[in-house]
């Protein structure tokens, strides 16, 4: 059964639950929910710290596929707690493809009932520019 843009929106908002543990850090600011091409879900949160030490929510969901051995992401979310969603950064668009290239088909959701190709959002990854300069 495959999951829906609005259940992995829901999901990654769910997890998206603001806690500050100290002045200078928060925790789940941001949360992510990824679905792998085997039909499992993962799920993430931001940790923001002072001396840039923290990561985005779909590090953590990563992370999270990884530790399952799994490496190849179907669609992705990252949202606030509202569902607001956000799409992923330059840092995290690379963590996508650097985790398995094949993951350049990876779907975005950039909006409710939209998402996009990782290769449209990295159409030039750095691997590419090394080349050209070789």
């Amino acid at each position: 059964m495959e999951i829906s843009n609005e259940e992995l929106i829901k999901k990654a908002a769910e997890v998206a639950k603001l806690k500050k543990v100290s002045e200078d850090v928060r925790i789940g600011d941001v949360g992510c929910a990824l679905v792998t091409d085997n039909g499992n879900i993962h799920l993430g949160v931001s940790i923001h710290a002072c001396c840039g030490i923290g990561f985005c929510g779909e590090h953590s969901a990563i992370a999270s596929m990884v530790t399952n051995k799994e490496y190849k992401i179907k669609k992705i979310v990252a949202t606030t707690g509202d569902g607001t969603i956000l799409p992923p950064c330059g840092r995290c668009r690379e963590m996508i493809y650097e985790i398995n290239e094949e993951n350049l088909d990876t779907e975005i959701i950039v909006e409710k009932d939209k998402t996009v190709r990782l290769k449209e959002l990295l159409p030039r990854r750095w691997q590419e520019t090394w080349d050209l300069e070789s």
